[in-house]
């Protein structure tokens, strides 16, 4: 990996793109105009590239870089403001003041939910196992502006962790918190899906395993939630009660612990 800045720079973002560089650990690149393909032809490595709206972060050999966004999260929390049913607070039934651990946190999406259901009183904190995904998603969160306060406040509020859900989840007291959620890659891709297309390439595809589940259930006081694809065989491996929704191509199945 290495660090470097928009095609159009300034000293500013030079200096954020040096010091981001060295936060990071990864040697930083002084762009002088090249394309991002003549980078990766010189370099043959993955390309942050620090710009005035957000960060992407190129993979070697891939076209599409990938950035933080709120993803369907934008319009969910319209919705949600609007009184009108989330599947997802329905599955999870969170409430204002709970805890929730997102095992699989991604764009942060379901996190950004959870943060606007359980308030200012409520913790929120998400665990990503790619350290880049992780940092782009914790600065994104912390620097995102919608037309929405609400919104702008729960991604605040919201902790990231980098690191393995498994290894993790083994280390956390007993009922410390509420839910515990779970959203894997789904075994069947969702064609729609083009928001998180880019992140196939950089998600880890670990199985959930009785252990994990085992963990979860001892960590959550209140309910296991898993989001899975409604062909998922996951559901019945583990016991999950599913919320069937006629036309959705993804289920929630939660355990009440």
């Amino acid at each position: 990996m290495i660090v470097t800045t928009a095609g159009r720079t300034n000293e500013q973002m030079i200096q954020t793109a040096r010091k981001i560089a060295q936060d990071l650990g990864y040697p930083y690149y002084q762009r002088n105009k090249k394309s991002i393909t003549k980078i990766f032809s010189e370099m043959q490595q993955d390309i942050l590239v620090i710009g005035k709206s957000r960060f992407e972060w190129y993979c070697l050999g891939k076209d599409e870089p990938i950035f933080f966004h709120p993803n369907t999260a934008a319009f969910r929390a319209k919705r949600w403001k609007n009184g009108e049913v989330e599947p997802f607070v329905q599955a999870t039934d969170l409430k204002e003041g709970m805890k929730f651990l997102d095992c699989t946190l991604g764009l942060a999406s379901d996190a950004i939910m959870a943060s606007l259901e359980t308030g200012p009183n409520g913790q929120v904190v998400g665990i990503e196992g790619n350290k880049m995904m992780a940092y782009l998603v914790k600065t994104g969160l912390k620097n995102w502006e919608s037309d929405m306060v609400e919104m702008n406040e729960a991604m605040k509020r919201i902790e990231v962790l980098e690191g393995n859900h498994q290894k993790i989840l083994s280390t956390l007291s007993d009922n410390s918190f509420d839910v515990v959620y779970f959203d894997p890659m789904f075994h069947q891709v969702l064609e729609e899906s083009n928001g998180i297309a880019p992140l196939r390439n950089v998600a880890f595809y670990e199985e959930l395993t009785e252990k994990v589940i085992m963990d979860a259930m001892r960590v959550a006081r209140h309910r296991v939630v898993l989001k899975d694809h409604w062909q998922s065989e996951r559901f019945d491996q583990f016991g999950f009660i599913v919320r069937k929704r006629k036309t959705a191509k993804f289920h929630y199945g939660y355990l009440k612990t």
